[in-house]
């Protein structure tokens, strides 16, 4: 196997053929996995977000379908190097770029959103799971370079 490219066939790193990488730590965000309708918070359909397990469990996969026809995606995994959870979002409108770990019981990722005007904003997302199954995602970001925030929460229901 390999031939000109030796490499091949290789276990360079250590982590043994086929063999996930896939650790408790990489579990820790396993409660946002389903096929979700979300809900703002005074009980107005947002939309539909589906959440699912890819890469031999080291990636979770985002696909965000809005009740008025917005779209989105996101790549989110556990970086072992920082031994941080990261999500890259990326929609018609805006970039997001969040990492950070699980905090009293939430996943809390902080960073920066970009919006369409091209301003970086600071930006915080909350997932909070709730006894009942259904996940809190609460949002907020800042428009004041942190002197504020404007909150954007929503309710995911199974």
């Amino acid at each position: 196997m390999g031939g000109d490219r030796p490499w091949l066939g290789r276990d360079p790193i250590g982590l043994g053929a086929g063999e996930p990488l896939r650790q408790r730590c990489h579990r820790a965000f396993d409660f946002w996995v389903g096929d979700w309708e979300v809900f703002l918070a005074d009980g107005r359909r947002a939309g539909e977000n589906r959440i699912s397990v890819r890469e031999g469990g080291c990636l979770l996969l985002e696909e965000w379908k809005g009740a008025a026809g917005s779209t989105g995606t996101s790549m989110n995994y556990y970086d072992p190097m920082s031994r941080r959870w990261v999500q890259v979002w990326m929609g018609a409108g805006s970039l997001i770029r969040i990492s950070g770990v699980v905090v009293e019981g939430s996943m809390s990722l902080v960073g920066e959103i970009v919006v369409r005007s091209h301003a970086t904003l600071p930006f915080r997302g909350t997932w909070t799971p709730m006894k009942d199954g259904r996940v809190r995602q609460f949002f907020e970001h800042s428009e004041d370079g942190g002197e504020s925030s404007v909150v954007r929460g929503t309710l995911c229901e199974a």
